[in-house]
């Protein structure tokens, strides 16, 4: 089958690799039929030190069940499913706590012997806490919204919930990538009274705007702090901190009204994090690994019944013929996020 590799930075191939096919009893196998080039895949394609194996790419993906594990009670043959970006088991005590992205018995696609989303078909361990059944067809125009559900709107609404957001709040989305724009959707979903979107990239901003974001702040650093305070006196009560690079976290820290709350989901460049600063002002601070899979009951019927778009941060479609391009283009902020369809 066909599946992307990356081999180091800036090195992303598109190779024929031994078919997915089942391994254990709770495994199911899934073409796939959709899938997307992650924000969190770029940092191995700016800095990954080359190898001779390759490292498989991908977590986002819908497909169609093909077999299933003799231990699978919960997907069928010929389901059309949609998975997180993290697989789990969905019976441990931190799934049972809805913090999938904890499992003591999940993992990641495209490490070990599991494969990455980006491919022709995925095996998908422990089938049972991970899959999600869709009851549309596989070429519903609602397809990229159901995408999106994999990763970047969960883990916008993650961030979100982190924060603290809700009704009577004023909330500050720190990025305008795909994840950013996603937090902008979550925050009017749970009833912010005001968006402030920190961004520059004019066709993101109007989408941002769109989903709801009531104000921008396009300045950077102390400039950018200077703005959302004069926008907001004290600050804001929630803010989303959806980059991951440590000036972002400065700017998200300094930004959050004191006793505010900060929802941290964007990648981390590194661990080192101005933590003090948080202490002093009383800000809580919380995110991570968002567990998708906790969300997806929640936020599929917005999206099937078309309350929430977040498939428009979708802004290009290819082959996977065509995925270095579409790491180059995202890469080089051509692209705000692609989409891969047979």
């Amino acid at each position: 089958m066909r599946a992307t590799v990356m081999y180091g930075a800036g090195d992303v191939r598109v190779e024929t690799v031994p078919d997915a096919h089942l391994l254990e009893p709770t495994d199911a196998l899934v073409r796939v039929t959709r899938a997307g080039i992650c924000g969190s895949d770029l940092w191995p394609y700016k800095s990954m030190e080359p190898t001779e194996t390759g490292r498989r790419m991908g977590h986002e993906f819908i497909g169609v069940v093909e077999a299933v594990g003799a231990d699978v009670r919960t997907i069928s043959e010929g389901d059309l499913v949609i998975s997180p970006f993290l697989w789990s088991d969905g019976t441990c005590v931190f799934c049972r706590e809805g913090l999938q992205s904890e499992c003591l018995h999940g993992g990641r696609y495209g490490w070990g012997n599991v494969d990455g989303g980006q491919g022709e078909a995925v095996r998908v361990p422990q089938a049972d806490g991970t899959l999600v059944v869709l009851h549309v067809g596989p070429d519903d125009a609602l397809m990229p919204s159901l995408l999106a559900l994999t990763d970047v709107m969960g883990t916008g609404h993650h961030a979100a919930l982190a924060a603290k957001v809700g009704p009577g709040k004023t909330v500050a989305v720190v990025g305008d990538g795909a994840v950013g724009l996603c937090g902008v959707i979550a925050s009017k979903r749970l009833g912010a009274d005001r968006i402030i979107l920190l961004g520059s990239n004019p066709e993101r901003i109007t989408l941002g705007q769109e989903f709801g974001a009531t104000d921008i702040v396009s300045e950077r650093g102390e400039e950018a702090v200077e703005r959302v305070r004069e926008l907001t006196e004290y600050g804001a009560h929630s803010v989303l901190e959806c980059v991951g690079l440590e000036q972002a976290v400065e700017t998200a820290l300094a930004i959050a009204r004191p006793g505010g709350a900060i929802g941290r989901v964007g990648v981390p460049e590194d661990d080192v994090t101005p933590t003090g600063v948080a202490f002093w002002k009383n800000a809580a601070m919380a995110g991570g690994p968002a567990p998708v899979r906790a969300y997806m009951e929640e936020l599929l019927p917005d999206v099937l019944e078309g309350r929430i778009e977040p498939g428009r941060v979708f802004d290009q479609t290819g082959s996977i013929e065509d995925v270095p391009d579409g790491y180059r283009a995202m890469n080089d902020r051509e692209v705000l996020k692609f989409q891969i369809k047979p």
